[in-house]
């Protein structure tokens, strides 16, 4: 039974009701100075009232909406092709200083082998890829990281861990570039800039294919 037909059944009773005491509903109401009012419940299912549920939405009364300056400043991804690299550069020496100026070392290790955390240096002889083989492999930036210019996209938004984003434009190609020198793919009077970071061929570049997948059995 809808509740449509249950509140008919409840507004008949309470007439009937009224009209034992010598009253009925709407001398009620017109008694209290209001007048006679007409009271709907739907169910559920009525869509209807889902299209008027879906109109008005709740107002929680806090936040503003985001300017175009504040969208911009998380509109920083830099994909594989380098688009959206900003101006700028730094040296691999600066790269040091900032590798210990920003407390990388303490994370990473003074050549980024060490740790306590992730390893950032270390190339497999031949640059060869065994990690389906071998499992206990660590990655690295010299062994796994396909592409220089996300290398500077992740450093930029997430490094320092404790204070992701506190680094100017200069400084993380500077720390880029002390990664890379760590990995023997920098020689370390490199200055590194946007067009550095683009050409600058990572050894696993050619393990990493976009997945071209349509279904069924294939895999690539």
């Amino acid at each position: 039974m809808s509740r449509r037909i249950l509140l008919a059944a409840a507004i008949l009773a309470v007439t009937a009701c009224g009209q034992e005491d010598g009253a009925n509903l709407g001398d009620l109401m017109t008694e209290s100075g209001s007048s006679p009012m007409t009271v709907t419940i739907t169910s559920g299912d009525d869509p209807q009232a889902s299209g008027r549920a879906g109109a008005a939405q709740p107002v929680y009364g806090f936040g503003t909406p985001a300017t175009e300056s504040q969208i911009a400043a998380w509109d920083i991804d830099i994909g594989p092709d380098g688009a959206g690299l900003p101006s700028g550069q730094g040296s691999v020496a600066e790269g040091l200083d900032v590798w210990v100026r920003h407390r990388c070392i303490l994370c990473h290790g003074p050549t980024g082998r060490e740790g306590p955390n992730d390893i950032i240096t270390g190339r497999i002889p031949g640059d060869e890829f065994p990690f389906a083989n071998d499992r206990s492999l660590r990655s690295t930036v010299g062994n796994y990281w396909p592409y220089a210019t996300t290398l500077f996209d992740y450093t930029r938004r997430a490094m320092p861990f404790d204070l992701p984003g506190t680094m100017t434009d200069e400084e993380v190609y500077a720390v880029v570039g002390a990664m890379l020198y760590f990995n023997d793919l920098l020689p370390a009077d490199a200055v590194v800039d946007s067009a550095m970071v683009v050409d600058t061929r990572m050894p696993a570049r050619d393990r990493f294919v976009p997945d071209n997948r349509t279904g069924g059995p294939t895999i690539r």
